[in-house]
């Protein structure tokens, strides 16, 4: 089922404990896909460049990207970031896909790759679950500020 040919908004909720999101976050992101289309989860070009698409979305800086097509299906797909990494195991067999969107910095955009994502392999639902990443107050001035 393709999502956006729904015309509905897509709910993307998340619970953290930091209520100060202005500071520097390390923004983890969980997101299951069910329902998704099976040949598209088997299709490792494909994978990749919606990985690399994705990324991009996200505000994020792709220095690389590795992947494995598995026999008889299924892909493991992973995009190092210069801000963390993005990663994709998909089952085709299943319509399913387990898909982590690692992003640090105060600039990224992870939900709208979690969006896209969702979008592009159709799920007909998902579940997301968002973990705050922060830092331990004494390297508060080791951070490095945004250019």
């Amino acid at each position: 089922m393709d999502v956006s040919k729904q015309k509905k908004k897509i709910n993307i909720n998340s619970e953290h404990k930091s209520k100060n999101l202005f500071n520097f976050q390390g923004n983890h992101l969980l997101l299951e896909l069910y329902g998704c289309n099976r040949e598209k989860l088997n299709d490792e070009s494909y994978l990749r460049c919606q990985l690399n698409t994705a990324a991009k979305l996200a505000k994020a800086s792709v220095l690389n990207i590795v992947s494995n097509k598995f026999e008889p299906f299924g892909v493991t797909a992973i995009a190092l970031l210069a801000e963390s990494h993005l990663s994709i195991h998909t089952w085709p067999e299943s319509y399913y896909s387990a898909i982590d969107i690692f992003t640090c910095g105060r600039n990224m955009k992870p939900k709208l790759a979690s969006v896209f994502l969702i979008e592009s392999l159709e799920a007909s639902h998902h579940l997301l679950k968002t973990i705050i990443r922060d830092y331990p107050p004494y390297i508060e001035e080791q951070i490095r500020k945004p250019t």
